[in-house]
């Protein structure tokens, strides 16, 4: 007589985890990991600004305390920058004075990027506006913008001093001088995106079903503009940043008791010879500051790219 055996077939445990969805912002900082570059200037960058942040709390020496005694000293272990003619601790000075050069940097290119998004962004969408928009914007481009600077601070200075204070005064002509002028390359950059995406099938498909041009710009199209805009933001940090110490290194900036980066230089310039390492010190942190955020600028660049796969 024939014997059935039951053979119990395992199941195979299905696991209750899913994987989440990829997103793009998912997707791009999975390819930012991967440019060591990029990644290394961010280490970097967010060393300098915790460093500008908290190094005042730590390093409690005060930046303007006078003591001939020690004037124009190299590093050492009491002040690890040096110090300057007057005996003041110059890696104080320099870490006190960061927050402002980073602070410049952040408000102008934010200034800079709201203006040039908004004119592009409109040119682009509006063919009516587009020509004169853009005329507006080859009036700017064609603008000397160090001499305008220059100008524009010496008749300007003395009023925003009077109306705002010595330090907030500056502050404002200084970022607003230069995100006004810094926003024509984002308004053509915003404008060529506005002019291709504007045609993709999506926007004809939410034209289609009666969406405003307010819905369409700010939830369609902006979005997908706004990767280059980013790209294109963190270089112009490291060139507002660049443009402020120039001002404050041709003694047009903040005044002498502000010890910006810049600043820093052009007290230095006079004892090159003598204290190298007044103005090495300075410049080495601009030099770390800019170096790095181009780096960040390349990697964010090739993560936004849609042409790179994760």
């Amino acid at each position: 007589m024939a014997t059935t055996t039951n053979v119990r077939v395992g199941v195979l445990p299905v696991s209750n985890a899913v994987r989440p969805p990829r997103s793009l912002w998912g997707d791009a900082w999975y390819q930012f990991r991967r440019h060591k570059l990029a990644m290394a200037g961010l280490g970097v960058l967010l060393l300098l600004v915790l460093g500008t942040l908290v190094g005042p709390f730590v390093y409690r020496t005060p930046i303007n305390v006078i003591d001939f005694k020690v004037a124009i000293e190299g590093p050492s272990p009491d002040h690890l920058f040096g110090t300057d003619d007057l005996g003041r601790d110059l890696l104080a000075r320099a870490l006190w004075g960061g927050r402002v050069s980073i602070a410049v940097g952040l408000t102008a290119v934010l200034i800079a990027i709201t203006l040039g998004t908004t004119i592009g962004s409109l040119a682009g969408y509006f063919n009516k506006l587009d020509n004169p928009l853009m005329r507006f914007t080859d009036l700017f481009l064609s603008l000397p913008i160090l001499p305008l600077l220059l100008v524009i601070i010496y008749l300007f200075r003395d009023t925003l001093r009077a109306a705002f204070g010595p330090e907030l005064g500056v502050f404002i002509m200084i970022v607003t001088v230069i995100g006004v002028l810094q926003w024509m390359p984002v308004a053509r950059l915003v404008r060529a995106q506005f002019l291709s995406l504007k045609q993709k099938e999506f926007v004809e498909a939410a034209r289609a079903i009666g969406a405003a041009d307010r819905r369409i710009i700010f939830r369609h199209i902006l979005p997908n503009v706004l990767s280059p805009v980013l790209v294109a933001a963190t270089i112009g940090v490291g060139g507002a940043i660049l443009t402020e110490s120039t001002l404050s290194f041709l003694g047009l900036g903040f005044p002498p008791d502000v010890p910006t980066w810049g600043r820093l230089l052009y007290d230095a310039q006079n004892y090159i010879d003598v204290a190298p390492h007044w103005a090495i010190f300075p410049g080495l942190l601009i030099f770390l500051t800019v170096l790095s955020i181009n780096y960040i600028g390349d990697g964010l660049r090739d993560a936004l790219d849609p042409r790179k796969s994760a």
